[in-house]
């Protein structure tokens, strides 16, 4: 028998700024790569 997840609580944060970024207070997510060529093409990308 399974039993319910409980909700996820979340905290209210506030947005810093690191290195020129918005970070937290509903900003949208920012994600840093260490690749110089278009992640959507994935043989340039892995290879």
């Amino acid at each position: 028998m399974s039993q319910a997840v409980p909700p996820v609580i979340r905290h209210e944060t506030v947005a810093v700024n690191v290195g020129g970024v918005r970070v937290g207070g509903g900003a949208p997510v920012v994600v840093q790569s260490m690749t110089n060529t278009d992640t959507a093409d994935v043989d340039a990308t892995v290879t």
